[in-house]
């Protein structure tokens, strides 16, 4: 793997209340001069980003229903299609752990679906949020299950606001059960390259961090170390 190989793996994440418009300015110009492949913010500022990076081939992220997925599926589709009409090409959204504790499989898969066939309708990519720091390992597996019959894009750790992040052990828990299916976005506490290192060595194709230039450096130093 290469600088540039890598920074294509790596969504570019500012999803701060406090961020402001400055802020904004610089994630972009960031994720173009680093060639990360998405900037990961909330829904409100799509519109000024994807205008920031009209003539980029960054994507724009929305999360959707961020962070808790305590929201109806209605609020989540509207949420996403707003999303999209301001020019998200990427949604990422938050399942709803509260029904998921409830072993409503069938809430759930239905959520899922109907999010997934906006996003597809639109040729936008998309990416389920477990939050597995709140979930059981057959939770988990149950929830990368009924992503392998409906086919997001991705299915991804965690939110990064919850108590816990994206593990090794989780990484390789989703890849199992989905395989070939969708593929597995690791976030949440991802902050220096070994760690990176290790949940794409555990099968995870997207990295989501706020840490991006932290993670590149050292991936550079490494790299240096190794001649």
């Amino acid at each position: 793997m290469n600088r540039k190989e890598l920074a294509n793996m790596i969504d570019h994440t500012q999803l701060q209340a406090y961020a402001t418009k400055e802020d904004f300015v610089l994630l972009c110009q960031q994720a173009i001069d680093n060639e990360f492949k998405m900037v990961a913010i909330n829904s409100y500022p799509v519109k000024y980003c994807a205008q920031l990076l009209k003539d980029s081939s960054i994507h724009v992220g929305a999360a959707i229903g961020f962070p808790l997925g305590q929201t109806t599926i209605e609020t989540k589709i509207y949420e996403t299609k707003n999303a999209i009409e301001n020019g998200a090409d990427e949604i990422d959204y938050v399942i709803n752990i509260t029904e998921l504790k409830a072993s409503n499989w069938n809430y759930l898969q239905e959520e899922m679906k109907q999010i997934v066939a906006v996003c597809k309708t639109s040729n936008v990519l998309v990416k389920v949020i477990f939050e597995n720091c709140y979930l059981e390992k057959e939770e988990i597996r149950k929830m990368a299950e009924i992503a392998t019959n409906i086919k997001p894009d991705f299915i991804k750790t965690s939110t990064g606001w919850g108590p816990g992040g994206a593990t090794v052990e989780d990484v390789t828990l989703m890849k199992e059960v989905v395989k070939d299916a969708c593929e597995v976005k690791a976030a949440g506490k991802i902050r220096d390259w070994p760690t990176c290192k290790s949940m794409i060595e555990a099968g995870a194709t997207r990295i989501g961090t706020s840490s991006s230039l932290i993670i590149l450096k050292e991936f550079e130093e490494s790299i240096k170390e190794n001649i």
